[in-house]
C-alpha cells in the first residue's frame, strides 16, 4: 500500500490525543441546535393546521383573492418547513455525524451528494423560493394601493423587490464561486494525474 493510501485509511481502534478529541467532539454541541429546529418545525405544523382551518372555515365567505392569499400562506409555510428539513438533515449529516441512510427507501436523493457547498446553494434557492412567495403575495395585495386599503406602500413594495433581487444575485454569486472552486480543484487533480 502506498503512503498516500495509508494516510487516508480509516483509523479504526486508534484514539485521538485529548485536544484533537475535544475539538472533534465539539461538533456534538450542534445537536441541541438541530433538536431546536425540529421543535420549530413542529410549531410550523401547528401554524399550517391553523391557517388551513382558517381557510376551510371561511371558504364560502372569502373572495377569490383572499383564498389565493391564504393558499400562498400555506405554500410559504411548506417551503419554510422544507428549508428546515434541508438544514436539519443536511447540516447534521455534513457537520455532526453520518445518518447512514444508504439503501433506506426514504433516503432523500440530494443527501447522497450533500456537502457544505451544495447545502449553501440549496439553502439560497429555498430562500429565493420563499422570497418569491412573499413577493407574489405583496404584488397581489398591492393592487389595492390606489384605493388606500392596502397594508403596503409603494416604497415597501419597491424594497421587497430590491431585497428579492439581492437574494437572486447572492445565489448566483454563491453558485459562481462554487463553480470556480470546483473547476480549480478539478484542474489541480488533472495536473497531478499527468
Amino acid at each position: 500500500m502506498s503512503a498516500v493510501s495509508d494516510a487516508r485509511a480509516p483509523l479504526k481502534g486508534r484514539s485521538l490525543r485529548p485536544v484533537p478529541m475535544l475539538i472533534f467532539g465539539s461538533r456534538w454541541l450542534q445537536l441541541p441546535l438541530y433538536v431546536g429546529l425540529i421543535i420549530a418545525q413542529g410549531v410550523y405544523v401547528v401554524l399550517f393546521l391553523k391557517e388551513l382551518w382558517h381557510l376551510f372555515a371561511h371558504s364560502f365567505d372569502f373572495s377569490e383573492q383572499q383564498i389565493m392569499l391564504a393558499v400562498l400562506g400555506l405554500i410559504d409555510v411548506v417551503m419554510i418547513s422544507n428549508l428546515l428539513v434541508m438544514v436539519i438533515v443536511g447540516g447534521y449529516e455534513t457537520f455532526v455525524s453520518r445518518l447512514n441512510l444508504q439503501g433506506h427507501p426514504d433516503e432523500p436523493e440530494w443527501l447522497s451528494h450533500v456537502n457544505a457547498s451544495v447545502l449553501k446553494i440549496k439553502l439560497a434557492m429555498a430562500i429565493i423560493g420563499i422570497s418569491s412567495i412573499h413577493l407574489l403575495r405583496t404584488f397581489i395585495e398591492a393592487g389595492a394601493l390606489s384605493s388606500g386599503k392596502s397594508t403596503y406602500t409603494e416604497t415597501g413594495v419597491m424594497w421587497q423587490t430590491i431585497i428579492h433581487c439581492v437574494f437572486i444575485l447572492s445565489a448566483i454569486g454563491i453558485a459562481l464561486v462554487d463553480k470556480l472552486s470546483n473547476d480549480s480543484i478539478e484542474g489541480a487533480k488533472q495536473q497531478a494525474g499527468h
